[in-house]
């Protein structure tokens, strides 16, 4: 099948060749090597793609292809300057594709679109803050503005960004984790008391096994593989769960190991299973069957009865839920063998310590809560948390996203961090819970929120419903982006629209006091700093702390008790407040000056459990009906190895087998059979929503080893065919990973 059967091994001299290559295109070969050099550096700056951790000590090269791509695009000395949009008008903008619009380069000086005109225009920094501040205070109330933000910012930028937003007087602050991880935090928040993962980088090191559910590290975070091939070699277990067989979790060449190339790399996994889209739940309770079955012909064999007793509850309940499914049903509904199952069982009871990671493979479903509670489950079962080498670890896929929530970016914050916030500011922000990513939308598109500002991201095209969210951001009085490069979200925009500059990680940003530094937090709770080194792409360019502040002061006015001015002019000043407001980060200048920087405390981490009883909680979930009809096919929604969230570099995916075509759809073989499809035809793709129908067409139909019954395409191509409506229970985070869908010959 295309892409999955030639045994090749992933990463090597192609991810090599690849990487230089586009990092010579776009900056040349001496600029280049300078930006590579300083790449995940303790004394450069930290990739803005992946948040997985930096090893210690570090090497000379700490970046993967994917990272390379990421800094050389932000580092691109193309230039979008005002002549640009001289030329380009908005609507023959709008016909181009979004590779080319991103292929642009940088924003080099703010540009206002006015009222009527299709055209942006140059406009002082000092008019575009009054220009936003007219629009704001003309709103009815604070609540009719929506201030999204992408996990690109800064902590420094995000603490400001949460502190002007909620001293306005909303907490209308969705961000990009509404639209990933979201589920992850909600229930590992139940669960265990922390939305956050328990593990760090050193617990790979020491793990018996190693569990990868739903994640695709190939594609999305490839220096997880240095980590996960020293596992190998000292010999660690790993586990790959997923409906795709994809390349890089079969093997792996390290490009920085010539030995492993030459060997034709390393095999990665020792146990791979192939779950049908939508069926985790199902796998994972089949799972928790087979070990409690073990555990009943060997009592204490399997169960870590001193643990369950001591730090959890609700475990006799979950035994009797796990006896009463039956496993004609859960087989089926996870399209596993019992063979499978008994073999996951048998390694997973052998190793003393295991690790569980997981992406977005598991937090983009309806059931997505329960997928991720599931692994909890597990985890308890045999006290694998809160000791060396053992726990729960979602892998985040941007670099700062879990920094924002950590800063406050929230529409439900909790009472304890506004009452600090308040405190510290001397103002008393708004209580009431804001509008998430979703409900955003929702409001735009009724007329309830009138001005959606932007720091980072491209909205338009990451978001679910795209003709939906389109309308909603045209009905917008005013649309205001803060960004780097010029993408589509920058087009389909409000009456008035404003386009803001800013520095990317890789820049200088030289404020009043000096050189200076911003902070993130990684996956594992790391919070470590980033210093750019390269010239700004433009003299006009300003950091987001200083347009966040500069937009404050022009819409809040003298009235506002924050020092807007003086926090930006020396970022420890920012930082300063940042330590008396978020727990963990006490006496934050010092500890980030430390080698490494510092980790965010978490009870989970020394099994002390912030639940209501003080103890883990086991949970209890069905697994879902099937919602297919004869004909329909559950299709998931991926990332090609030629992308990085909505920037896409090529029309390539490598890894897959697929090339020059992005509107395509992976079937299984036989389904094309049974179907009367062929690989090659052209298809119009429909998604089913309680009754509602959304199409796509003309997607090229290409065989590929996944289960039968599923399906996949490309994000974010297939992004219309999600209904705004279908959104994980509890967390509302987009069903990009569960669409009900059938297929028609196009033009039939």
């Amino acid at each position: 099948m295309a892409g999955s059967s030639d045994g090749s091994a992933a990463g090597g001299m192609g991810a090599a060749v690849s990487a230089l290559r586009f990092a010579v295109e776009r900056v040349g070969p001496v600029g280049a090597l300078d930006l590579l050099r300083h790449v995940n550096q303790a004394e450069g700056f930290d990739c803005p793609g992946c948040a997985w951790p930096d090893p210690r000590p570090r090497t000379s090269l700490e970046f993967c292809e994917n990272g390379a791509k990421h800094v050389a695009h932000e580092a691109t000395r193309k230039r979008v300057t005002p002549a640009f949009f001289t030329e380009w008008t908005l609507k023959r903008l709008l016909d181009q594709s979004d590779a080319w619009l991103e292929a642009q380069g940088r924003l080099t000086e703010p540009m206002l679109r006015r009222a009527g005109s299709d055209r942006y225009e140059p406009i002082a920094w000092q008019d575009a803050f009054a220009h936003i501040a007219r629009h704001l205070r003309a709103l009815d109330t604070p609540e009719q503005a929506v201030f999204y933000a992408s996990g690109r910012t800064s902590n420094e930028a995000a603490f400001l960004w949460q502190l002007f937003v909620r001293e306005l007087g909303t907490n209308n602050l969705p961000d990009c984790s509404n639209l990933c991880h979201e589920s992850t935090s909600i229930a590992l928040k139940e669960a265990i008391g922390v939305g956050k993962g328990t593990v760090g980088l050193e617990d790979f090191g020491k793990a018996d096994a190693i569990f990868v559910i739903g994640q695709n590290p190939g594609t999305n975070h490839p220096r997880m593989f240095t980590t996960l091939l020293e596992a190998k070699r000292r010999g660690c277990k790993v586990v790959s769960i997923n409906p795709l067989r994809e390349r890089a979790l079969l093997r792996f060449s390290h490009p920085k190991d010539p030995l492993s190339m030459l060997r034709g790399g390393t095999s990665i996994t020792d146990l791979y299973v192939q779950v049908r889209v939508g069926g985790d739940v199902a796998l994972l309770k089949a799972l928790l069957k087979e070990l409690l079955e073990m555990e009943g012909r060997a009592p204490g064999s399997v169960v870590d009865w001193s643990f369950v007793r001591r730090h959890t509850e609700g475990f006799e309940a979950l035994c009797d839920d796990v006896s009463a499914s039956s496993w004609g049903d859960l087989l089926q509904a996870s399209g596993a063998s019992r063979d499978d199952v008994r073999a996951m069982a048998r390694l997973y009871a052998e190793a003393r310590r295991v690790i569980v990671c997981w992406c977005m493979g598991l937090t983009q479903h309806p059931n997505a809560v329960a997928n991720v509670q599931q692994i909890v489950n597990l985890v308890l079962l045999r006290g694998n948390i809160g000791v060396p080498g053992a726990g729960v670890c979602p892998v985040r896929g941007h670099s700062n996203v879990q920094g924002d929530r950590t800063m406050g970016i929230t529409s439900r914050p909790a009472p304890a961090f506004l009452e600090r916030l308040g405190r510290e500011f001397g103002f008393e922000p708004p209580r009431r819970p804001g509008l998430d990513a979703v409900d955003a939308i929702r409001a735009m598109s009724d007329g309830r929120v009138r001005a959606f500002l932007s720091m980072g991201g491209n909205f338009a095209v990451a978001t679910p419903d795209a003709e939906l969210t389109h309308a909603a951001l045209r009905r917008c009085a005013l649309t205001v982006q803060i960004s780097t490069t010029l993408n589509r979200s920058h087009l389909v925009c409000g009456e008035e629209a404003l386009l803001l500059p800013c520095l990317g990680r890789t820049e200088r940003d030289e404020q009043a006091l000096g050189l200076q530094t911003v902070s993130v937090e990684n996956s594992m709770s790391v919070v470590h700093p980033s210093r750019g080194s390269r010239e700004p792409a433009s003299v006009h360019l300003h950091s987001e702390p200083a347009i966040v502040a500069g937009l404050a002061r022009a819409v809040l006015g003298r009235d506002s008790r924050v020092p807007w001015e003086e926090l930006v002019e020396d970022y420890d000043r920012i930082r300063e407040r940042i330590a008396a407001v978020v727990p963990g980060c006490q006496d934050m200048n010092r500890r980030l000056r430390q080698p490494g920087g510092f980790v965010l405390p978490s009870g989970a981490r020394t099994r002390s459990f912030d639940t209501p009883s003080g103890k883990a909680l086991f949970t209890i979930h069905p697994v879902p009906p099937d919602p297919l009809q004869d004909g329909q096919f559950l299709l998931m929604t991926i990332r090609s190895h030629d992308q990085f969230n909505t920037t896409v570099y090529s029309s390539d995916d490598r890894y897959r087998g697929v090339r020059g075509d992005r509107r395509v759809i992976l079937l299984n073989g036989d389904d094309l059979a049974e179907a009367g499809l062929r690989e090659g035809q052209r298809v119009d793709v429909t998604s089913h929503h309680e009754g509602q129908t959304r199409t796509v067409r003309g997607f090229g139909l290409r065989a590929y080893d996944l289960p039968r019954r599923c399906a996949a395409a490309y994000f974010p191509e297939a992004n219309p065919l999600v209904p705004v409506e279908r959104v994980a229970e509890r967390s509302q985070t987009p069903a990009y990973k569960n669409l009900v869908v059938s297929l028609a010959p196009s033009g039939a």
